[in-house]
């Protein structure tokens, strides 16, 4: 099995105003002759190391189970980094969803040989960063076609943008929440219920006609559960 490679690139945000770490996966496949799908992770650094990213990518691309793909991942730099720009509260959240659509896919699409359409771009999360994908999503329906929400973290104001959304036809939803999220124990120490909240937004998503595929598994808040599932979301998002 040929293995792509994992380009570890520094990018300069105007609209965050800061250094932002890129961890670039290229296929082994590469070539600008042909052109490429995005995936854009956020928690991106739990993608590529927790996640295995990177290697599931290769051996999906090697049995022609996805189409050619290029995956970003976007890595936050503490907790309240993370805080500060994948909730709807956050005091940078805005301005990260600007840097993912109006600076980042630019930078790929003229980096990269990419489709540059909305269609052949995704977003992915797990919990918070799956949050801050959804609402990219929501946001730029044009840039982003595909939103894929591992256990994401849903409050009032995320149902509140959701109910007032109007792009139904432009984007898909992968969402999948464990059973056991209805105690999850927070960064801030605190016990949360995760999985009455997303059942809420999946009944949202249907109310509002998204074309969504939703799982509940067996399972709580941990890459240990969201690892093995990266499979079946990439394949559902990108064959």
């Amino acid at each position: 099995m040929d293995k792509g490679t994992v380009k570890d690139t520094i990018f300069y945000s105007n609209a965050l105003q800061e250094e932002i770490e890129l961890l670039i996966y290229v296929p082994a496949n590469y070539t600008p002759l042909n052109k490429y799908n995005i995936l854009i992770a956020s928690d991106g650094k739990d993608y590529f190391q927790l996640g295995g990213i990177p290697r599931l990518a290769d051996k999906l691309l090697d049995d022609y189970e996805i189409d050619n793909i290029i995956i970003v991942g976007v890595p936050y730099k503490s907790v309240e980094d993370r805080r500060r720009k994948y909730i709807p509260t956050g005091e940078q959240h805005e301005a990260y969803l600007r840097f993912l659509a109006h600076e980042l896919v630019p930078y790929l699409d003229n980096e990269y040989s990419t489709f540059q359409l909305g269609t052949s771009r995704g977003l992915i999360g797990d919990s918070m960063a799956a949050t801050a994908s959804l609402l990219a999503a929501l946001k730029y329906p044009n840039i982003f076609s595909k939103a894929i929400l591992q256990s994401p973290y849903v409050d009032e104001h995320v149902l509140n943008i959701v109910d007032k959304s109007n792009n139904a036809n432009s984007i898909s939803i992968y969402h999948i929440v464990g059973k056991g999220e209805d105690q999850v124990l927070t960064t801030d120490k605190k016990i949360k219920d995760f999985l009455t909240p997303n059942r809420k937004l999946h009944e949202l998503f249907l109310t509002k006609g998204y074309k969504t595929f939703y799982e509940e598994f067996n399972g709580n808040h941990t890459w240990k559960y969201w690892k093995p599932d990266l499979k079946r979301a990439l394949i559902e998002n990108f064959s």
